[in-house]
């Protein structure tokens, strides 16, 4: 199957804010994991530095991303992955989306955080912790229409210990990177 750019989210101001925090975090030795890679640019970034696995459900950006070279895996967050990763890099659907907003493609997937714009950040708030390596971190890229406040308490309900790293306004929201970490007990 030919990949369909068009199903495919390609590069905005949100994916560079995230390669510039993740160009700043990553470290030489680190084993790297993007989840939803979209067009694979920021796993490619960070493979000139680190070892860099990456994952997606939609199989248009699968394609996309092995077309330039990216180690992908089609699956759902983390349901295709084993192994521990010292950093872990998502630019997660975000936009609080209501039902009737819904477009039913592919490229939704990208896009959707349900009605809070939360949905798929709280399953990966959920189930990181078990490819996080000890001393692993998180690099999640949320917007204010998300609700910083809300992400951070939601991550604090998982032992988790988050701060903004960089910020940028786009158009009429504010954009976040969050470096998340595990408390240590």
């Amino acid at each position: 199957m030919p990949h369909d750019l068009s199903q495919v989210y390609q590069p905005e101001a949100d994916t560079y804010l995230l390669i510039n925090a993740a160009k700043d975090e990553v470290k030489s030795g680190d084993r790297v994991l993007e989840v939803g890679t979209g067009s694979g640019l920021i796993s490619r970034e960070l493979a000139r530095v680190s070892d860099v696995v990456a994952t997606d459900i939609n199989p248009h950006a699968v394609l996309c991303a092995r077309s330039s070279g990216v180690h992908v895996v089609r699956c759902d967050l983390f349901s295709g992955i084993r192994g521990a990763f010292t950093l872990i890099i998502f630019n997660p659907p975000y936009l609080p989306t209501q039902p009737e907003e819904r477009i039913d493609d592919w490229l939704e997937y990208a896009l959707d955080g349900g009605e809070s714009g939360r949905v798929v950040i709280e399953r990966f708030a959920a189930e990181a912790g078990r490819v996080l390596a000890p001393g692993g971190r998180i690099l999640l890229l949320i917007s204010s229409l998300t609700g910083l406040s809300e992400i951070s308490a939601l991550f604090s309900g998982h032992g988790y210990s988050s701060k903004v790293v960089m910020q940028q306004v786009i158009e009429d929201e504010l954009l976040y990177v969050l470096k998340i970490v595990r408390n240590i007990s």
